[in-house]
């Protein structure tokens, strides 16, 4: 009975993969056509809707049925699986309603993981804290590999130096001490203590293609900040984005501050009435976009490219307006 059952769950991995003709299972599985037949019926039997195919290009495929019948994944599809519920319960899908389906989802998913995998999952959710929610433009997602992101979360994990190659660094490996993944709008942070320079850094994982082991265990320093949410954002706002701006805004420091999100920029007093506000984005068009939901009075130090396109919205806006009554 047990072989019997191992087989008929050989059986399913294959056909959620792909459709298979009747002599490629019976090959795989090593069994007669007649087993294998039976098989298929015990599967349908157990909710799953096996369809059947004849002719040269005909053979066995797994359907939609009526009913949510039980999943098989490999290694790396359930470590995938638990990792992406594991965001959406710390709220980062923005759905108010799924809550408490997406708790007991991942409870049964922790319930029946191998401790191997089980690891790595919760080496992963310990070390990932989730940066605030935004409104407006998003910008570009920065897809990481997976690989990378459970290497530098078993390095957090472990309290162990890992040494990464950097896209476009003048140091194409360096070693550090990694201490928090920062997940914010679809995009990876790693905080980390760089052993090259001697500095706190916030590293897009995005610019990491390899990660690996570094040499050491090492001891916890001092963090630059006590929240290292807000150590991220404010390295976004300042020097995280491709274009960078400077912007005088005619409002009071605390007016500005509680009209953007943390990550959109770093405010600094003038006086009482003035402010300058360091912002930040991947185009243009969207820092526009954040000035325009300040609704207050502004003037743009830098660059001159944010001039230029600010002035072709202002030239197009009042031409959209220019006939109405």
């Amino acid at each position: 009975m047990a072989a019997s059952t191992t087989r008929v769950l050989r059986l399913l991995a294959l056909l959620q993969d792909r459709a298979h003709t009747g002599r490629d299972l019976a090959a795989r599985l090593g069994v007669t056509d007649r087993t294998l037949r039976y098989d298929i019926q015990r599967l349908r039997e157990l909710g799953y809707p096996v369809h059947a195919e004849r002719g040269a290009i005909g053979g066995y495929r797994l359907g939609r049925g009526t009913t949510m019948p039980p999943l098989l994944l490999d290694d790396d599809e359930a470590v995938a699986v638990a990792v992406a519920v594991g965001l959406a319960e710390d709220g980062s899908t923005g759905i108010a309603d799924i809550a408490d389906h997406v708790t007991r989802a991942l409870a049964k998913l922790d319930q029946i993981l191998p401790k191997r995998l089980q690891r790595k999952v919760t080496a992963l959710r310990d070390a990932t804290a989730i940066g605030p929610a935004t409104t407006g433009s998003r910008e570009p997602d920065a897809p990481v590999p997976a690989g990378v992101l459970t290497t530098l979360a078993g390095a957090i994990r472990d309290s162990a130096t890992v040494r990464i190659e950097e896209a476009a660094a003048s140091e194409p490996v360096t070693e550090v001490e990694p201490y928090r993944l920062i997940n914010w709008q679809r995009r990876w942070y790693l905080v980390a203590y760089s052993l090259e320079n001697h500095s706190w850094r916030a590293i897009p994982v995005a610019r990491i293609p390899h990660a690996a082991p570094g040499s050491r265990r090492f001891a916890a320093r001092s963090l630059p900040d006590d929240d290292l949410v807000a150590f991220v954002m404010r390295h976004i706002a300042t020097a995280g984005w491709r274009v960078q701006a400077r912007v005088t805004v005619l409002a009071p420091a605390e007016t500005v501050i509680a009209r953007i999100n943390p990550a959109v920029g770093v405010v600094e007093a003038v006086d009482a009435d003035t402010c300058i506000l360091y912002t930040g984005a991947d185009a243009l068009e969207t820092v526009a976009i954040y000035l325009s939901m300040l609704m207050m009075d502004f003037r743009v130090d830098s660059p001159p490219e944010l001039v230029a396109h600010i002035r072709t919205l202002a030239h197009r806006y009042t031409e959209a307006v220019a006939d109405a009554p």
